[in-house]
């Protein structure tokens, strides 16, 4: 499936995002164009078309990067954004079958909230030296913070053993904690 993500600031100084993707369902020939748009850190609001094929989704493409760039909105660069690390203390080494299940459905409930709010992706997790680490990719590492506190409690998935780090891009080595307070050191390693 492939993704268009732009952004841009608005009037009031507020990041606001547009999206577009052509979903197809398994042996269908025809999918659905896709556009969700909205302030960053809310929820959104999603446009479809459906019964699409591939080269109309390729005119819809066209037409939607066409109106992004009159408007204004441009994709971030990986660069330009923020690693958010939302990190799990493991009670062993390597993580349990309860673990497994915890990294699943930490990973789908933040996939689908921050999807939504224009907030960034899950990129990857993985588990070692007693932690669970899950990665998110942020143009706005402040408001995902916020939003991960919100989901994790929602879903209901253990928000007592969570922190949260924030680091630039290219330097997850230099993660500063956001969540709990104090900070403490944090580290992926």
């Amino acid at each position: 499936m492939a993704i268009i993500r732009t952004y841009r600031m608005n009037e009031k100084n507020e990041l606001e995002f547009r999206e577009a993707w052509f979903q197809q369902f398994e042996d269908d020939e025809l999918g659905q164009f896709v556009i969700n748009h909205g302030t960053v850190g809310h929820m959104s609001k999603t446009n479809e078309v459906q019964d699409v094929n591939t080269d109309r989704a390729d005119e819809l493409f066209a037409g939607f990067a066409e109106a992004c760039a009159a408007e204004g909105y441009a994709e971030i660069k990986e660069e330009d954004q923020s690693w958010v690390i939302v990190q799990y203390a493991l009670k062993s080494a390597n993580g349990t079958e309860r673990d497994q299940y915890l990294d699943k459905k930490a990973k789908e409930a933040l996939t689908g909230h921050l999807a939504w709010r224009g907030l960034g992706t899950v990129e990857s997790s993985d588990f070692g030296n007693r932690k669970l680490n899950i990665r998110v990719l942020s143009p706005a590492p402040k408001l995902a913070v916020a939003a991960i506190k919100t989901c994790i409690r929602e879903a209901k998935l253990d928000f007592t053993k969570m922190s949260i780090g924030v680091a630039p891009f290219a330097e997850s080595n230099k993660l500063k904690m956001a969540h709990p307070m104090p900070p403490k050191p944090m580290s992926i390693d």
